[in-house]
């Protein structure tokens, strides 16, 4: 894991539903293996979201869509 995954890892996991943190982990690790793959992109950001987005405490939602948005716009 790189140091930005690593800030993404810990704010990700810090806004994610208690119940749901091991599905968060398994999303994060999986989305980190592509990236490290080079298959990661965009179609499949659009692809995931939906699923990030489930996990997520309904109160950090739109700042985890902020932050996913700012990463979009690097690919």
């Amino acid at each position: 894991m790189n140091p930005g995954q690593k800030l993404f890892y810990d704010f990700f996991i810090e806004r994610a539903l208690d119940d749901k943190k091991d599905e968060a982990r398994q999303l994060l690790e999986e989305s980190f293996s592509r990236q490290a793959a080079g298959t990661f992109n965009m179609a499949y950001l659009q692809e995931i979201m939906p699923k990030f987005f489930s996990v997520v405490k309904p109160e950090a939602i739109n700042e985890v869509k902020e932050a996913m948005n700012h990463f979009a716009s690097r690919l």
